[in-house]
């Protein structure tokens, strides 16, 4: 199986957790997904009242000069993980 199959199979398994995640594991998810698939964060920051998204923005502004092929392997691990411990 391909990395992009192994990444596509990764972000569908977790949709299958029946329990959420912490916010920081959510936000570390969500980071990783991005920087693998958008790459380095090139949008405006948002707004100080907007903290979900200033949170979200954030933690993705982390993942800054990491490839998107060694964010896609990251997602996988945490993935699993994530899947173990909340399904």
């Amino acid at each position: 199986m391909s990395l992009d199959e192994q990444f596509n199979a990764a972000a569908e398994s977790v949709k299958t957790m029946t329990k959420r995640p912490t916010d920081d594991e959510f936000l570390e998810l969500y980071a990783l997904f991005k920087q693998a698939t958008v790459g380095d964060n090139t949008t405006d920051k948002p707004g100080m009242l907007d903290l979900k998204g200033k949170a979200k923005w954030e933690w993705w502004n982390k993942q800054k000069g990491k490839s998107q092929e060694a964010a896609k392997k990251e997602y996988i691990e945490f993935a699993a993980k994530l899947v173990a411990k909340y399904t």
